[in-house]
């Protein structure tokens, strides 16, 4: 919404054509309603000033963390095989297909990729969403890969949480209504993202949301059988969650040896991973933790079990957990030198 506001001002006073614009909006089918209400707004803005805007509801793959149990890792979207149970509907203007989308296999970022090769693109992609975002533009900015030939902008990159709101309110924009329901029931800045409601970092929409849209979790439920675990388990082991809810929960229990559990573990992976992404992740940690086994602390060790069982398909906890050991180590072994 920030980089829209700033790209349609810059229209309006003569800085940016707007004949030379495509706007692109990925529509993940599982969205809020207020979402969809608000990408339509900014539909009609950007046509009345000329632009185009290209708004895809397409088979693309997308990461599920309730699909699990069932061995299966991904979610597609609009899927052409579960059309009688899709959350929603796609709006009569959405493009449905494109020849170099390849269905079912492509996510949308690798079709992006593709589609917009020939120009440039402007990302709204901040570094403070995430340590692997800022990990990522370390690497677009000292090596200039990933960056679809150098031909993507980051007007926003360095953009903090707090500009971001600061930005919206300043500039009166209005925004969905999820945010300030997510708010007002309890989640602090850091955690209002809002994306496809299947992926593990938005999981938690469906917990906290169910109370303001009351009908939604069924159709969701509908199309994602498996979305009941996050209403039943959230807090608990299975989410991979640390709070005062699962310790009240769970209550007084055995101590967990996970140095144990995981030797068990990743002695067998064919038996406990029997989903072929699953086996691929749990070697990415296999390895990470024979690189690391003599450095990492029993906290660390809780945290690298719970992420390798919670599942991790993106291998986003495991980079998160490889900084923390690395970083701890290093500034360990800066200050033995610095003591003689």
């Amino acid at each position: 919404m920030c980089l829209g506001h700033l790209v349609l001002e810059m229209i309006q006073h003569g800085e940016v054509s707007a004949e030379q614009l495509i706007v692109q909006f990925i529509d993940e089918e599982a969205i809020f309603p207020c979402i969809e209400n608000t990408v339509k707004e900014w539909r009609r803005k950007f046509l009345m000033v000329g632009a185009k805007f290209e708004w895809y509801c397409m088979e693309v793959r997308h990461f599920n963390c309730f699909n699990q149990l069932e061995n299966d890792e991904s979610f597609i979207c609009w899927d052409s095989e579960k059309a009688d149970c899709w959350v929603r509907q796609p709006p009569s203007f959405a493009i449905r297909n494109h020849p170099m989308l390849r269905q079912r296999m492509d996510t949308y970022q690798d079709f992006l990729d593709k589609k917009c090769a020939a120009g440039m693109t402007l990302v709204g992609v901040r570094t403070a969403e995430s340590l692997q975002r800022l990990q990522n533009f370390a690497r677009i900015t000292v090596r200039g890969k990933d960056s679809c030939g150098r031909k993507k902008i980051y007007p926003i990159y360095d953009w903090k949480n707090g500009d971001v709101w600061r930005y919206l309110h300043e500039n009166r924009v209005n925004i969905p209504d999820v945010y300030l329901y997510m708010w007002q029931a309890g989640l602090n800045k850091s955690q209002l993202r809002v994306s496809q409601f299947f992926s593990i970092d938005t999981a938690r929409s469906l917990v906290k949301m169910n109370e303001y849209y009351p009908n939604l979790l069924d159709s969701i439920i509908k199309r994602e059988p498996n979305a009941y675990l996050a209403a039943l388990y959230w807090d608990t082991e299975m989410f991979g969650r640390n709070g005062k809810t699962r310790k009240e929960l769970e209550g007084e229990t055995v101590k967990k040896d996970y140095r144990a559990e995981l030797h068990k573990l990743f002695s067998d992976i064919e038996r406990y991973f029997p989903g072929k992404h699953q086996r691929k992740v749990a070697k990415s940690y296999r390895n990470f933790y024979l690189s690391a086994m003599q450095i990492i602390d029993d906290k660390e060790l809780k945290h690298f079990y719970e992420s390798l069982m919670g599942g991790d398909p993106k291998l986003r906890n495991l980079r998160a957990i490889y900084h923390h050991v690395y970083s701890k180590y290093n500034i360990a072994a800066k200050e033995e030198c610095n003591n003689g």
